[in-house]
């Protein structure tokens, strides 16, 4: 209605000038649509009995006929089932997604805890979520009423012992450090309990950034100049960052359960975060994400320090997030996107034939702006580009702030990953990650100090959508990508004129914030993966359990049955993914894996029924996961084996075997079943951990082919392109699904040991 009433005459005043929008302010603020996001609750109830149940008899007879078609090679049918959901979520609560909320820049409005309960029951279809708001931004009033908005979509899920939905409540740690030696990343932490005496008090943030974040709404609330029709918006965002100075930051000194309520609780390293959650006490899942993500992760940072006592804390940390719709962080590989020498002098490393880094291509910018000057002073300036992208982490295109995101081609990405994360790097990868071990340190089995982390997908969803994914339609609902008007956003916060082109920038580290982002980003940005877990039953104590105990996998977003089993564990038991087994034998497994059902358009008639079409079509935009009757097919099982260094800094190149074995199978909709074993194991005496991914057919997926490189006849990458706005940039992958490692211990390396430090308890 504003709209209509407003629209054409809005133009016209926009072009004659600021004061005569201001003439209208009084007549705008009363559009926007939209209540104020504290005040939308949840709209539907738990979805109808018989929607579960035949949820659970279609996995259950895809599985009956998965052992049939594996000659019975599974004598009983686990009594367990695989639950799907989505452990990192976040609301407009969060300051990021308030801005990516914002009408001038392509969001939708507000999306406040409301939205993520009723999108998770009704659009995703999902099992359990988490929220997970940054708590670096979540103030105290927010996090009670996402604590009131956890508990009473739990309330309306039916029986607690076998509810429809089952909803955690968590926030994020949002570490991102400067440098590679200060930085640690993101990390969820989901709560198993909801009541307020199982809960922290406040969440935990990694710094107070409250101050940048007032100054960045401040100067986009500009932004209601060009966008008066959502005038109240702009004006919300700056209420909403000026509530955040009200609370004083938490003393520094004082124990977690004596801080007072209402203050801003700090943690700027993983060590001072474990020491506060001991002191709260209570349990905790601290799921680290994005390791290997380029946006925040600085170049050379590399995961050696997470493993670190203190930093790292193994009743905690018991997942890792391999793959979200920011990307995929599973991979190690060999090339670098810099090296530092044993004086600390940092160096850029020439491209290779899989690898262009962005330092080396600063250089070539440089290059391309030569006209005029001599050769020489040409390469002094190059070699200058090239030094100033080396010290740049995260910064690298600002050193030529005004070059357009094509120039910079495919720099600093995984070129043969699958969805791989933006500006790649590879020694925070999961992979490179699980390889590392410290032989001096024990862990509480006195063995020696390893990451065991179990894998999941999840979203890092920012419009309150747990589980996006589940199908590949509208890139702007499927993932973070803001259909952005053109110009709105670069025009408010200023432009990247230099005042020589012919001479590189130094950036400088506190240079942060919209300004500074890589226009390559948004090519990155992917539907989000899933959690499944492997569960005795639906209720939030057995899913908890599964957890713990590692039982779960990751997926791409498809929903993908699959089973890892090592058969010959102690005592001749089978044991299922994430399990710890000692063995002298050759260890022998079992693979079976079921692909996810191509989905059928739009929405089942039972989501309308319980939730209305107007909320449909908002918040689902008429598209739910619907699954067909028809399985796509599982064309490949890859195994992945990964020996532990029993050196510290043994190199871990040979270490991590991708894919160890591979296995093709017949395209089935019946699904896929293997056998294999390690007969290399008994003899060579090290730990080793076996995880596989399951692949499906390939079929389109958004953003298929991140960037789209061209390259010339000798192979080279010579243009790219960014995905438009309105484009879903459809191209085949296999989607797939990781299992979570089976660690196999070998006791000649323990008896090998020598005398190990114990690691002190916090």
């Amino acid at each position: 209605m504003c709209e209509k009433r407003f629209g054409g005459m809005m133009s016209v005043r926009v072009a004659i000038g600021v004061a005569s929008v201001l003439g209208l302010s009084l007549s705008i603020l009363a559009c926007g649509g939209q209540p104020a996001q504290e005040e939308m609750e949840i709209q539907g109830d738990a979805r109808p009995p018989e929607v579960v149940a035949e949820g659970l008899a279609r996995q259950q007879a895809g599985a009956a006929r998965l052992a049939a078609r594996a000659d019975a090679m599974r004598e009983v049918a686990s009594a367990k089932q695989i639950l799907f959901g989505d452990l990192h979520v976040h609301t407009t609560f969060s300051q990021d997604a308030f801005l990516f909320s914002l009408p001038a820049i392509g969001g939708e409005g507000a999306h406040p805890p409301a939205d993520a309960c009723d999108f998770a029951r009704y659009c995703a279809n999902l099992d359990f979520f988490a929220l997970t708001d940054h708590a670096e931004a979540l103030r105290p009033e927010h996090y009670e009423i996402s604590k009131a908005s956890i508990r009473e979509c739990n309330a309306r899920s039916g029986d607690p012992a076998n509810p429809d939905l089952v909803a955690f409540m968590g926030f994020e740690w949002s570490q991102a450090g400067l440098t590679p030696e200060t930085h640690f990343g993101h990390r969820c932490l989901v709560f198993p309990e909801t009541d307020d005496d199982r809960l922290p008090p406040r969440p935990i943030a990694a710094e107070d950034k409250r101050a940048n974040m007032l100054a960045t709404a401040r100067a986009l609330s500009k932004l209601r100049y060009v966008d008066p029709l959502h005038w109240q918006r702009y004006t919300e965002y700056v209420e909403y960052a000026e509530a955040m100075q009200v609370h004083p930051v938490c003393e520094a000194d004082v124990p977690s359960d004596e801080l007072p309520p209402g203050c801003l609780e700090v943690a700027e390293t993983p060590d001072v975060l474990h020491r506060k959650l001991d002191e709260w006490g209570g349990e905790v899942l601290e799921i680290p994400h994005g390791t290997a993500w380029g946006v925040y992760t600085p170049a050379t940072a590399t995961m050696d320090k997470h493993l670190a006592p203190g930093n790292y804390d193994a009743d905690k940390m018991r997942l890792v997030e391999i793959m979200s719709g920011h990307g995929n962080s599973e991979a190690y590989r060999r090339w670098r996107e810099g090296e530092v020498d044993d004086t600390g002098n940092r160096i850029c490393p020439e491209p290779t034939e899989d690898y262009l880094p962005c330092c080396w291509q600063a250089g070539e910018i440089m290059r391309s702006r030569c006209d005029g000057l001599e050769e020489a002073e040409c390469e002094r300036r190059v070699e200058l580009a090239r030094q100033y992208a080396t010290e740049a982490y995260t910064r690298v295109n600002r050193v030529f702030p005004d070059a357009k995101p094509e120039e910079w081609l495919d720099c600093d990405q995984c070129r043969d990953c699958f969805k791989p994360s933006f500006n790649y790097r590879p020694r925070e990868s999961v992979q490179y990650g699980m390889s590392l071990a410290l032989p001096e340190v024990a862990d509480a089995d006195g063995d020696p100090l390893r990451f065991r982390y179990g894998f999941i997908g999840s979203s890092d969803e920012h419009s309150a959508r747990p589980g996006v994914g589940y199908k590949n339609v509208n890139r702007g609902l499927m993932t973070d990508v803001n259909q952005t008007p053109s110009g709105g956003l670069t025009s408010m916060v200023g432009g990247v004129e230099m005042e020589d082109p012919q001479r590189p920038l130094r950036p400088g580290t506190e240079q942060v914030g919209v300004r500074g982002n890589d226009g390559r980003t948004g090519s990155f940005l992917y539907p989000g993966g899933l959690a499944a877990v492997h569960s005795e039953s639906r209720s939030r104590e057995d899913l908890w359990a599964a957890m713990q105990r590692r039982e779960v996998y990751g997926t791409s977003g498809p929903r993908i049955l699959l089973w890892f089993d090592l058969l010959n564990g102690p005592s001749g038991a089978r044991a299922p993914m994430g399990s710890e087994v000692e063995l002298v034998e050759a260890p022998e497994f079992e693979v079976r894996a079921l692909g996810s059902f191509e989905p059928r358009p739009g929405c089942p008639d039972w989501t309308h029924e319980g939730l209305g079409g107007e909320r449909i079509a908002r918040l689902c935009q008429d598209e739910c996961h619907y699954p067909s009757d028809e399985r796509r097919p599982i064309v490949a099982i890859e195994v992945v084996r990964i020996t532990t260094q029993v050196t510290s800094g043994e190199p871990v190149d040979d270490l991590i075997e991708d894919p160890w074995r591979r296995f093709d199978c017949e395209p089935s909709p019946d699904g896929c079943a293997i056998r294999f074993r390690d007969d290399e194991f008994p003899k060579r005496g090290r730990d080793v951990l076996y995880y596989v991914r399951a692949l499906e057919q390939a079929r389109p997926a958004i953003m298929g082919r991140p960037l789209r490189p061209e390259r010339n006849s000798e192979g080279e990458v010579v243009s790219v392109e960014i995905c438009p706005t309105g484009d879903d940039c459809i191209d085949e992958v296999r989607e797939r699904a990781w299992s979570s490692p089976i660690f196999v211990d070998h006791p000649a390396r323990r008896h090998a040991q020598s005398r190990i430090a114990r690691v002190e308890a916090h």
